[in-house]
């Protein structure tokens, strides 16, 4: 497989992990938006949001129980946006279900 993402998972390709369990890691997006910019996948192959189902949904649901943990770490004390891209028309360029956890400045209002 030529997923990045199963490849940073499986040490392949180095990170600057954040969070890391059983099912998911976190690691510092190489290419930040924001002064913090964390990327969160779940380490099993779910292609983008449009796959999640009720074989997969558990992991999702972790995740979102996980990302306020990570803020934490990442002394986002103030608040934080999450956002999946899903698509083309939302440039997701990794095949590959992630969360962007973006924060440590004032955000815009404007999403697009």
């Amino acid at each position: 497989m030529d997923c990045i993402f199963c490849m940073i998972k499986d040490g392949k390709i180095p990170s600057a992990k954040v969070y890391e369990d059983e099912e998911i890691l976190a690691f510092k997006d190489v290419n930040p938006q924001a002064p913090v910019h964390i990327l969160v996948i779940p380490k099993e192959h779910i292609r983008s949001v449009d796959c999640i189902n009720s074989d997969n949904s558990k992991i999702v649901a972790k995740i979102f129980e996980v990302i306020p943990k990570i803020a934490k770490l990442c002394d986002l004390t103030n608040g934080y946006r999450v956002i999946s891209n899903c698509g083309e028309d939302a440039c997701q360029s990794v095949k590959h279900l992630h969360f962007h956890i973006l924060g440590g400045t004032k955000m815009a209002d404007k999403m697009a």
